[in-house]
C-alpha cells in the first residue's frame, strides 16, 4: 500500500512539474547582455578633429565590469532604426556631458528609447535605463514633461550621501553591506561634476516626479541649495545618479577629485553589478551573432585624451 502512495505522489509531482509554465519554475535570465550607450555630440574644439560624437571609455569599462558588452548608439539614425536597436539591447546607459535637454539630438533620441522602454515594461518586457549626471537630469525632464533644473553647482567635489528613508528598501542598494552603507553617509565616496540639478523642494512639489521616482539621497550644493542626488523608479527599472560612479575605478586625472578609496571602489563595483543584473532580466537579442559582433564597441579603438580633456580615453565616432 505504501509503495502505491509513493508511486501516486511522484506521478502527480512530475505531471504538475511538466505542466507548470517555465516562467513560474525559474525566471529567464540573459547571461549575454548588451547595454546600449548613447553617444554625446562633440562640442569642445580640441575634440572636433577626432569625430562628431563620443563616449568616454570610463562608462564603457563601468558597463563591461558588470558583465555586459556595449553597443554605441549614434545620434544620426531614424526612429525605425532606434526601434530596431531597442529590440536587441538589454538596457540603456545615459552618460553625463553637456546638451540641451529638450531640443538636442541627444534629448530627442533618448525620448524615443524612453517611450519604448515605458511601453515594453508595461507589457512585461523588462528593460532598464540608467542615467548618470546629465543622464539623470534628462530622465527628470522626460518624466516631468518640462525642464525643472536650477543651479546646484557641485563641481569637482567628492561628497557623502544624505540617504533618505527610502534608500534602505530600494532595489539599487539592496544587498549592500551595512559597513558600506554607513561609509556612504560618512565618507566622500561620490564624485560630483555638475552645475545643475533638481532641488528637493521641486521634487517634492512636482506630482509627476514624486509619483514616478523614489528619492534615495540628497546633497547640498556649493550655493547652499538642497538637491536630489539619487533616484529610482517606483514601478519602472529606471535609475539616476547625479554623481559619477564610473570615475571611482576608471578615471585618474590628478586635477579631478575622483574617489579611489576601497569603499569608493566597492560602491562603483556593486552599482555596475546591479545595473547589469537588471539588464540580464531583458531577453532582447540580436537576429544573429554576426550582426551582434558588428554592433559592439569592440570594433572601435579609444584614443588617449588625457592631454587635452579630463578623460583618460575616449571613443570617437
Amino acid at each position: 500500500m505504501s509503495n502505491t502512495y509513493v508511486w501516486l505522489f511522484f506521478s502527480c509531482y512530475f505531471c504538475c512539474s511538466k505542466a507548470m509554465p517555465a516562467k513560474l519554475q525559474q525566471e529567464a535570465v540573459n547571461n549575454r547582455p548588451v547595454i546600449g550607450i548613447l553617444t554625446q555630440i562633440v562640442s569642445e574644439e580640441d575634440m572636433k578633429p577626432f569625430g562628431t560624437t563620443y563616449i568616454p571609455s570610463a562608462y564603457v569599462k563601468f558597463t563591461e565590469s558588470g558583465g555586459s558588452r556595449v553597443m554605441p548608439i549614434r545620434l544620426t539614425l531614424d526612429t525605425a532604426e532606434y526601434e530596431d536597436i531597442f529590440k536587441k539591447i538589454n538596457g540603456l546607459l545615459l552618460i553625463g556631458g553637456r546638451a540641451d535637454l529638450e531640443t538636442s539630438d541627444y534629448a530627442k533620441v533618448t525620448r524615443i528609447f524612453y517611450r519604448l522602454a515605458l511601453k515594453a515594461n508595461d507589457e512585461g518586457d523588462y528593460f532598464p535605463i540608467w542615467g548618470t549626471c546629465m543622464g539623470m537630469q534628462l530622465l527628470t525632464v522626460l518624466v516631468a514633461g518640462e525642464n525643472l533644473l536650477v543651479e546646484t553647482t557641485a563641481q569637482n567635489v567628492a561628497l557623502s550621501l544624505n540617504l533618505t528613508t527610502e534608500a534602505s528598501s530600494s532595489r539599487m542598494f539592496e544587498g549592500f553591506p551595512d559597513k558600506l552603507m554607513k561609509a556612504l553617509t560618512h565618507e566622500p565616496l561620490t564624485g560630483n561634476f555638475h552645475n545643475f540639478g533638481v532641488t528637493v523642494q521641486t521634487f517634492q512639489e512636482n506630482e509627476k516626479l514624486q509619483s514616478f521616482f523614489s528619492m534615495l539621497s540628497t546633497n547640498i550644493a556649493e550655493n547652499g541649495v538642497h538637491f536630489v542626488s539619487t533616484i529610482e523608479g517606483k514601478e519602472y527599472p529606471f535609475y539616476g545618479v547625479q554623481w559619477h560612479p564610473e570615475v571611482n575605478r576608471f578615471q585618474w586625472n590628478r586635477k579631478s577629485n575622483f574617489p579611489h578609496s576601497a569603499n569608493a571602489v566597492q560602491l562603483s563595483t556593486l552599482l555596475a553589478d546591479f545595473f547589469i543584473n537588471e539588464g540580464r532580466r531583458s531577453l532582447h537579442q540580436f537576429d544573429n551573432p554576426e550582426e551582434e559582433e558588428k554592433s559592439l564597441i569592440y570594433n572601435y579603438t579609444p584614443i588617449y585624451a588625457g592631454n587635452f580633456t579630463g578623460y583618460e580615453q575616449i571613443y570617437f565616432f
